[in-house]
Parts: C-alpha cells; sequence; structure tokens
C-alpha cells in the first residue's frame, strides 16, 4: 500500500488484529473511513482536511493487499467496535467522523454506540440503510473493475486514481475487498436492520453528502439519514458520482471543512 494521505504510516494492534493507518496534520481530531474498494493511494481530500487536523485514516482490516483480516469479525457493527478501540488506544476522545460509502456506514454505526464522543458527522453516499426506492449496487452481479468504474461518474477521474487498465496487484485488492464485504455486510447486503432506530441518539451536528450522479447507493439512502440524524443538513455535490472524495475532492474538502471548521 502506498502513501494515502501526506503523512506517515504506522500500525497497531486493537482486538488481536494489526491495523494500519495514516496519520497528518495537527488540530482537532478527524477519522477517515474509506470505500469498500479500499484505501485509495491518492487521497488529496485527506491531505486538504490535514492543514488544520489531526487526521487519521486506518485500512479497514481485512480489505486490501498486506492488511490481515480479523477472523472474529462477522458484522460492520464489529469494525465500528474495532475502530472505537483504536480510537481509545491512541488517546483521542471525541473526534469528527468522515465516512465514505461503506465508510460511512461504519461511521454512523460508531456514532450510535457513543454519540457523545462525536464531534462531527459527515456521511458522503453512505450505505447501512435499505433504500426504500432501489437497491445498492450489488457488486457480486458485475466484474471487479466495473464495480470500481460505477464509482466514478467521469471514466477520466477513474483512470486519474487506478489507471486505464488497473494492475494485477490492484486487482487481487479489489477481489480481497469484496471477499471481506461478503463476510460482514451480505445478508442483508450493505444496509443494516438495526441502524436505523439508533441513529435519534446522534445529536452531533450531522452533514450528509450525496453525487447527484451517485449509481452506487441510491439518493433515497442520503434522505433516510438526513430525515434520521436529529441535527443534520444534506448537500448535494454536482457532475459527481459515488466516490465523491476521489472524483471531486476539492469541492467535499471545501463542504467539510465549513461544516467542522478551519
Amino acid at each position: 500500500m502506498a502513501g494515502g494521505c501526506d503523512g506517515y504510516w504506522q500500525e497497531t494492534e486493537v482486538a488481536g488484529v494489526p491495523v494500519r493507518y495514516c496519520r497528518c496534520g495537527t488540530g482537532s481530531p478527524v477519522l477517515i473511513l474509506h470505500h469498500d474498494i479500499g484505501c485509495p493511494d491518492r487521497a488529496a481530500f485527506a491531505e486538504a482536511l490535514s492543514g488544520s487536523h489531526d487526521v487519521l485514516m486506518p485500512v479497514h482490516p481485512g480489505f486490501g493487499l498486506g492488511s490481515e483480516r480479523a477472523e472474529w469479525m462477522r458484522s460492520v457493527r464489529d469494525l465500528a467496535v474495532l475502530y472505537r478501540g483504536l480510537l481509545a488506544k491512541l488517546g483521542i476522545g471525541r473526534a469528527s467522523l468522515v465516512g465514505l460509502g461503506f465508510g460511512g456506514w461504519v461511521a454512523a454505526e460508531m456514532a450510535s454506540m457513543a454519540p457523545a464522543d462525536v464531534d462531527r458527522l459527515v456521511l458522503v453516499g453512505a450505505m447501512g440503510l435499505q433504500p426504500r426506492e432501489g437497491f445498492i449496487l450489488d457488486q457480486a452481479l458485475v466484474g471487479y473493475i466495473d464495480y470500481a468504474e460505477a464509482f466514478f461518474k467521469d471514466p477520466a477521474a477513474f483512470d486519474a486514481v487506478y489507471g486505464r487498465e488497473p494492475t494485477n496487484d490492484q486487482l487481487e485488492a479489489w477481489d480481497i475487498c469484496r471477499e471481506m464485504c461478503f463476510r460482514i455486510a451480505w445478508k442483508p447486503y450493505m444496509y443494516s436492520q438495526t441502524l436505523a432506530p439508533l441513529l435519534g441518539s446522534v445529536t452531533a451536528p450531522a452533514l450528509v453528502v450525496h453525487g447527484a450522479e451517485d449509481e452506487v447507493v441510491p439518493a433515497d439512502c442520503a434522505a433516510q439519514y438526513a430525515a434520521t440524524l436529529p441535527n443534520s443538513r444534506l448537500e448535494t455535490v454536482a457532475d459527481c458520482g459515488h466516490a465523491v472524495a476521489l472524483e471531486r475532492p476539492e469541492a467535499l474538502a471545501r463542504l467539510v471543512l465549513d461544516f467542522i471548521g478551519e
């Protein structure tokens, strides 16, 4: 794994699992949780936040090459508990949580566990709630590259992150990510049947963001998050697909910094 943000990579053990993370910047802590297609090499969004915040970006255990799988993990809530343990181990109390897609689901679970420990909550194209209209794109029905390409409105944006012809290592990493998704988020697929009722206790300010051209997560999921979180607002990023942080990092960084403070 190459450097994902302009900082330094470290590793610590949580719940018997090595957790690799990049940490950069100074200021109030911000935890960024990545998509289910892995932690990207390019992280302009994280770097933008690190100018005024202590940014922590872990690699989900079991998602990608060199990331050890937690054999005991059976649910996304288990992953959220692990990250609560990571923050505790690093001596971080209140933090802002920024979740991208699948990582948004993890962030929402974390917030529901310990509402008082959330400074700000940002959910970008978050999975985790069952759409009332449409479906979350089922990666079992498409190829590895097709699934990742669906995250982007502009094919050139995909090429800029992964290349026109992704490497064999990248294909293997996507295969590993897919296997882990099936392990912890398969039945039901990419949503929780218990999360929605728990979100009412999350009174921290919340920003819900949705890419206007998202073909992975229906816009109804964002609408549900905005309606369920007591202190939230919904923003739509134009001319963008599911991977807002990768396709329009500057626009997302501006939204987030305006929300959490510079």
